[in-house]
């Protein structure tokens, strides 16, 4: 059970990796002894990340669907010791039980003993790959662990004198070690807009040489600083295709933490028709109809994942939703 009710929030079904699922739990975050507090607890669940990968007992390579591994602080007692990281994610009511989450990162073994090491519980997976077959709560666990680790990893010294940083308050804040210096560092979130432009019975669909071939998805970039989030989305879009837009309208929003992104999804109206792409930004972008978006397969072309929220803002357009 969430404190928040995803569904509630904005009464529409969230994207992957957007149910929240956990309270993050500010109190205990602030004690000094907050790690070792959320280990003495036998309900407290461990969950491992391995160079950006998470542990799963069962991966949905037969087409079953993709199960956890959470570790008891005992069975996971071996891997703390060791972890280069930690950091205490939150809690959450299941089943009239108060479980806490303490993500760790195990990236410190090789590829073989971190196999060999977690074997007897399942294997590590990337959860791009798995994610749309996973729970959402699990999902986004999964995703925030993640996520965490990623910034520690790139945070281990201070980026305005140097000096080594140490990790605090359960692990979301590292603080610079060098006196005179003391710089606090956070996690770091990067906003990106990502749109759906359409022209009627047309939706605006591009894609990028570093794709698969055939693939086309929604136009998206990064909002740079010193501008709004609506104002991103038509620079991005005139800068990539030459497309003024307007009516521009907030949908939903996806966490997106490979690495540490927010994607904020919105749809836009096209002012304007005719495509000049950048070269620079994009391989190509086309008009599509909804029947020939639906019939994208027999062309050899072909949609994002499920689990992305450009994917969700074409299926939304698709059916006529917006």
């Amino acid at each position: 059970m969430t404190i928040f009710d995803p569904f509630e929030l904005t009464l529409i079904p969230p994207n992957h990796f957007s149910f929240g699922g956990l309270d993050r739990d500010v109190i205990v975050r602030e004690r000094e002894d907050c790690l070792d507090f959320i280990l003495r607890l036998p309900e407290t669940r461990i969950v491992p990340v391995w160079c950006s990968h998470n542990l799963f007992s069962v991966t949905g390579e037969t087409g079953a669907t993709p199960i956890p591994v959470y570790l008891s602080p005992e069975e996971a007692a071996a891997l703390t010791d060791i972890a280069k990281d930690m950091v205490y994610l939150g809690k959450q009511n299941r089943d009239d039980i108060i479980i806490s989450y303490l993500a760790i990162d195990i990236s410190i073994l090789d590829k073989d003993k971190a196999t060999k090491k977690l074997a007897s519980w399942g294997k590590f997976a990337d959860l791009r790959e798995i994610g749309p077959l996973i729970g959402g709560v699990d999902g986004s666990i999964l995703a925030y662990a993640r996520g965490m680790m990623f910034w520690h990893s790139r945070n281990k010294f201070c980026s305005v004198c140097g000096a080594a940083t140490i990790a605090i308050k359960g692990g979301h804040q590292r603080n610079c070690t060098k006196k005179g210096c003391n710089s606090l560092h956070f996690p770091r979130t990067d906003p990106a807009v990502i749109m759906l432009v359409h022209d009627g019975d047309r939706a605006l669909l591009g894609r990028q040489k570093i794709w698969s071939d055939g693939v086309y998805s929604t136009l998206a970039g990064f909002v740079e600083p010193g501008e709004t989030i609506e104002h991103a989305v038509a620079r991005e879009v005139y800068e990539e295709a030459g497309i003024i837009v307007k009516n521009i309208t907030y949908q939903h929003s996806q966490p997106w933490p490979f690495p540490s992104s927010l994607m904020l999804g919105f749809t836009a109206e096209a002012c304007t028709k005719i495509i000049n792409i950048n070269d620079d930004e994009i391989d190509d972008a086309q008009w599509f109809t909804r029947e020939e978006i639906h019939n994208f397969e027999t062309q050899k072309k072909f949609l994002p994942r499920k689990l992305s929220i450009s994917r969700r803002l074409i299926d939304d357009w698709l059916s006529d939703h917006l």
